[in-house]
């Protein structure tokens, strides 16, 4: 491996050039992306437009008052240790190596490339998934919108007509897949308005469902209490996995401010700064909403109660009218807004982990290919767009069972990726952790803990997920479908790797992305 003449300058993506990729050529030095195009706030923004609070929360709320009831607040706390713990582990790497390879690239240097393959694996199956879900809630809430501006319920239900559906779906990913490719200035004007507008809403929301039950007109006034942050009060620890797991779900997406990393001003500092704070942002909002929405509705199952299974699926918009009145509207346009920014700014990471494959030679070289104009990874973004396209057909003919379940596989993908980045961080800095104090917490104790109790989420769902009444309570052969279908993800990986083993063994070879040793990513004293 050619190192930097300074071994304690960052491991960037250029000083990890190495000779001997597929072909015998030599891997070009940086990946052609556009430099220096995302500053704070916008790395921030498209932070917060990946994770989707709106879209998210409408589903998630629900199944989460399902599991834990009023103990809704103390799992978001809880969801959101392990994802900080796990942040500071991607600070500390993008410091050292600020590669929009992240996942990837981290775990290949750290434990090399057959663990760094099933990472970059990980972080593109659960994106690619996410994409999928995301265009089908997107297609959900704009004929609802229709159907409120219009006053006709009708035509809320052509959703459901699977046509109808998938022809609207591909649409919403054309559109999300034309802005993505182009250059990254043009998503975040595009991710300010709709960012903005979604946050807006959803503090306008919380807020007048707190003046509703302050006036005595809540659904079911539930007092606020400081036992509802008390994540012991959970009933069982099967609950309070499932919880944390939806938890889990709800904090995904901050780590495409690492992604972009290659792109962002000042790449060894600014993603990782943008990524503590987007999950600070989004535990607040999430805390408001969840406190605000019990008050009002309660956990009860009554018509407008949070534990009402006929609700469970989009919180939001059957709240929205108790709690808005005539501008209920404005909730479903927000959570339309949050979908269809969050479908753009997702394919952020898969095309850029895609790109570093490529680069690498863990992948076909025309994954490493960027558009002479925009300076995008445009094979890889248009890669992406095609295969949630072609997965969201399938799975829509076939079961809106299983596409469900899929957003619960997700959270299995999420745990493997993360704590495989988390352990990554701590194995790799060793020859450090006790050099300072500073490097004992934030390259040991914070991310090793992270990681362990994404490990343990992991492992835990994919044991409860065995159940055939586990998510949908869809299964095949009495084995619950969430199980098959996380299997059927991970195992896909490996047999994808297997292949990719045989056409391109030069990266397994470790000739084209070597295992670093921590000594060369020693930080500079006084950091």
């Amino acid at each position: 491996m050619t190192h930097s003449s300074d071994p304690k300058a960052p491991l960037t993506a250029a000083s990890a050039a190495i000779p001997g990729t597929a072909g015998s050529e030599t891997v070009k030095k940086g990946k052609g992306l556009s430099a220096g195009s995302v500053g704070l706030i916008g790395a921030i923004v498209i932070g917060i437009s990946c994770i989707a609070p709106a879209y998210t929360l409408t589903a998630a709320l629900g199944p989460t008052v399902s599991e834990v009831g009023v103990q809704v607040p103390a799992i978001i706390l809880v969801g959101f240790i392990p994802m900080l713990l796990v942040a500071f582990g991607y600070r500390e790497l993008n410091r050292r190596m600020p590669d929009s390879g992240t996942s990837f690239t981290w775990a290949t240097r750290a434990f090399g490339p057959w663990v760094g393959w099933m990472a970059g694996w990980g972080l593109v199956a659960a994106t690619i998934l996410v994409l999928s879900n995301l265009a089908g809630i997107a297609v959900d809430f704009l004929f609802l919108l229709i159907s409120q501006v219009a006053g006709n319920p009708d035509i809320a239900d052509l959703a459901a007509n699977p046509f109808i559906n998938v022809g609207t779906c591909l649409l919403f990913m054309l559109g999300a897949t034309l802005i993505s490719y182009r250059d990254m200035q043009t998503t975040q004007k595009l991710q300010y308005w709709l960012v903005g507008f979604q946050v807006l809403v959803l503090v306008l929301f919380s807020v007048a469902a707190l003046v509703q039950v302050a006036n005595g007109n809540a659904f079911d006034a539930t007092p606020i209490e400081l036992a509802w942050f008390n994540p012991f009060a959970v009933e069982s620890f099967s609950s309070f996995a499932a919880g944390l797991s939806l938890s889990i779900f709800i904090f995904w997406g901050w780590d495409v401010t690492l992604t972009m990393n290659e792109e962002t001003k000042g790449s060894s500092k600014t993603p990782g700064q943008a990524a503590t704070i987007t999950v600070v942002t989004i535990v607040i909002l999430y805390l408001l909403i969840a406190v605000s929405l019990i008050a009002f509705a309660g956990v009860g199952d009554g018509e407008f109660g949070l534990g009402n299974p006929d609700i469970q699926d989009n919180v939001f918009f059957h709240l929205a009218g108790p709690i808005l009145g005539p501008l209920a509207v404005l909730v479903s346009l927000a959570v339309l807004t949050s979908s269809a920014s969050s479908l753009q700014s997702t394919f952020v990471s898969p095309a850029r982990t895609l790109l570093a494959m490529g680069h690498y030679g863990a992948l076909p070289e025309k994954f490493a290919s960027v558009s002479p104009r925009f300076f995008t990874p445009g094979y890889a973004t248009v890669v992406s767009a095609v295969v949630a396209s072609v997965f969201y057909t399938v799975m829509r003919f076939l079961s809106e069972n299983v596409l469900w379940d899929t957003i619960t596989a997700l959270g299995m993908m999420i745990c493997f990726y993360y704590g495989i980045t988390a352990f990554a961080c701590v194995w790799f800095f060793r020859d450090q952790w006790f050099r300072s104090v500073r490097n004992v917490f934030f390259t040991l104790l914070f991310p090793l803990i992270g990681g362990a109790i994404l490990a343990v989420l992991f492992f835990t769902t994919l044991i409860d997920s065995m159940d055939p009444e586990y998510g949908s309570g869809s299964h095949v052969f009495g084995i619950g479908l969430v199980f098959v279908l996380g299997m059927v993800v991970i195992l896909s990986g490996v047999v994808i790797m297997l292949w990719q083993w045989h056409k391109r063994p030069a990266f397994f070879r470790g000739e084209t992305l070597t295992a670093a040793e921590a000594e060369t990513a020693e930080e500079p004293a006084g950091r």
